[in-house]
């Protein structure tokens, strides 16, 4: 088993994931990546020199707590965790189906839950000081009709993080969260392709472009370093200025 400290990432394979990854790994951790896409998650993996590339829908149950068993057994307890993991999901409100809803939910807050839930019961029971850094979104404040499930579960996980992080206090774990603006991702494709959109969306970001998805990664990697040994219950939002302006769209 390895000496250095262990960092999983869910949602690795790509994006923000990937990026946060490569800052842990830079800062000396060993890092596990963790993604739904089974080619994406072994190629990221090869390519980042991770300790392992497990495939995992995050939406289930089952997955979730199988995968933290094969960490467990392969490789020993976990110092870092990020869960990144996370799915939009957009549509219409008054059509938005119970079912599409219920995915969204289950991706991006149920298993924010059980993975920080499951990885604090590893540091405590090893006395591990560890971090936990969720993927929340600027839109835990602001709204966006078009995404309801996501909006809500940002909010959630904003909320969980508060939780998380009294609960684990007394255990010197610490849990923060990263709130993204428009980042260049893959989720932010389809406004990069339409010039209207990306102009609306550069309008309301006072630093006038997208940030990049190692922008975000850094402060990941700050939240889990001892830089950051003070810092608990926060989210902190990386958004070229956003939520400083009096209007959302």
């Amino acid at each position: 088993m390895t000496q250095k400290p262990i960092a999983l990432i869910t949602g690795g394979a790509q994006g923000i994931g990937y990026a946060s990854a490569e800052a842990l790994k830079e800062d000396g951790f060993e890092v596990i990546l963790a993604d739904i896409q089974e080619d994406g998650v072994k190629a990221a993996g090869e390519k980042l020199g991770a300790l392992a590339s497990l495939t995992c829908d995050m939406g289930e149950v089952a997955q979730v707590e199988a995968m933290f068993a094969q960490i467990a057994s392969d490789h020993g307890p976990l110092s870092a965790l990020v869960n990144n993991a996370g799915v939009a999901m957009p549509g219409d409100f008054l059509s938005y189906d119970l079912e599409t809803w219920e995915r969204v939910i289950d991706i991006n807050l149920r298993g924010v839950f059980l993975a920080t839930q499951m990885a604090a019961r590893v540091m405590v029971d090893h006395k591990i000081e560890g971090a936990i850094v969720n993927m929340s979104s600027i839109n835990a404040q602001v709204a966006i009709p078009a995404i309801p499930a996501y909006c809500a579960s940002k909010g959630g996980v904003m909320q969980l993080t508060k939780v998380a992080s009294l609960a684990l206090a007394k255990h010197n774990i610490r849990v923060n969260a990263v709130g993204p603006g428009s980042i260049d991702t893959e989720m932010m494709a389809g406004v990069n392709a339409n010039p209207e959109a990306f102009k609306t969306a550069m309008s309301r970001t006072p630093l006038g472009r997208p940030g990049t998805a190692r922008e975000i990664g850094d402060v990941v990697a700050f939240l889990c370093s001892k830089k950051a040994s003070y810092i608990t219950g926060e989210t902190i939002y990386v958004d070229g200025g956003r939520l400083g302006l009096n209007y959302t769209c």
